[in-house]
């Protein structure tokens, strides 16, 4: 199964195509609010050691990365970016419909397939649990470790609820 256009709309809202130096021609890295480099939208930047490259101190090394990028490359890197969370979600055997499906990627494109996979959320759409089961266990994943304490995003919190209302409604709604 592939994430649909639909759900692209979803990712490329909440993860935005950002531009962290406004001086520079073209697309440079931004931290996310996690203190996480990304880059396009949303790609989670790596260091050598295949850890995340995180905090200000390592933004020359974020630049040195992708010093620039065009809006085609970052479109092509976030297909590329769905197609390995796509498969991962493929991997599990589990029967989504369409909507259910776009609303998965955009989870793991935004917690990680690990997280997922040892997530509430997993084992309620297993037991194909009601609709208010199924949000309340997205809407645990709405905090994030910020200057090294866990806090609750007004970003995540809306990220959150359109993935829910996209699962269960098969609607995609950005304002609540």
């Amino acid at each position: 199964m592939k994430i649909s256009e639909k759900g692209l709309m979803l990712i490329r809202h909440f993860e935005s195509l950002h531009d962290g130096d406004l001086t520079i021609i073209w697309l440079q890295p931004k931290m996310c609010p996690a203190g996480i480099w990304t880059v396009g939208y949303g790609r989670a930047l790596k260091d050598e050691n295949g850890k995340w490259l995180k905090g200000m101190e390592n933004k020359d090394k974020a630049y040195a990365i992708y010093p620039s990028l065009t809006e085609q490359q970052a479109v092509q890197m976030l297909d590329e970016d769905c197609d390995e969370r796509e498969s991962r979600l493929n991997s599990l055997g589990i029967h989504f419909e369409q909507n259910e499906f776009d609303a998965l990627v955009s989870f793991i494109y935004n917690v990680g397939f690990a997280n997922f996979k040892r997530s509430s959320l997993l084992k309620r759409i297993k037991l194909r649990l009601d609709a208010d089961s199924i949000i309340k266990a997205f809407m645990m994943w709405n905090k994030a470790r910020v200057d090294g304490e866990l806090r609750v995003l007004k970003g995540l919190i809306r990220r959150r609820v359109a993935e829910a209302y996209l699962y269960n409604y098969n609607v995609l709604k950005f304002n609540f």
